[in-house]
């Protein structure tokens, strides 16, 4: 299994139509066995869909992110997990034990309802 998060420090970038880097982990017998940082080349919200396909992803992890990438994503056969932030290690440590739940895809740097407006969200 493959499991791709937006990446930025360590950390889920919270902005997947802007994601430069993403981490992918491969998970063997529900153990991490490799991770690696692949930079995304400056693509945009449709490429990286492609992105994720062409490098087998099976479950996204991530922060931000709209329901049009979220059904194109789910059709293309990847399990979505938005809503997220923190550490990706931790991120993925918890989904491979079973407790990381689907939530409303929203930057995490403030509450749902509220847009990106002109802050950063990092």
């Amino acid at each position: 299994m493959i499991i791709a998060l937006p990446y930025e420090n360590g950390e889920v970038f919270q902005h997947f139509g802007k994601t430069e880097n993403f981490a992918f982990y491969t998970v063997e017998n529900k153990k991490i066995v490799e991770k690696k940082i692949i930079n995304t080349n400056g693509q945009g919200h449709g490429e990286l869909i492609g992105f994720l396909m062409n490098n087998n992803v099976d479950v996204l992890i991530c922060g931000g992110i709209g329901p049009g990438a979220i059904n194109y994503l789910s059709e293309t056969g990847i399990n979505v997990f938005p809503g997220n932030c923190g550490n990706t290690d931790d991120l993925v440590i918890e989904f491979i034990k079973g407790g990381l739940a689907k939530r409303d895809a929203v930057c995490c740097s403030h509450e749902e309802g509220e847009g990106c407006g002109e802050h950063h969200c990092h």
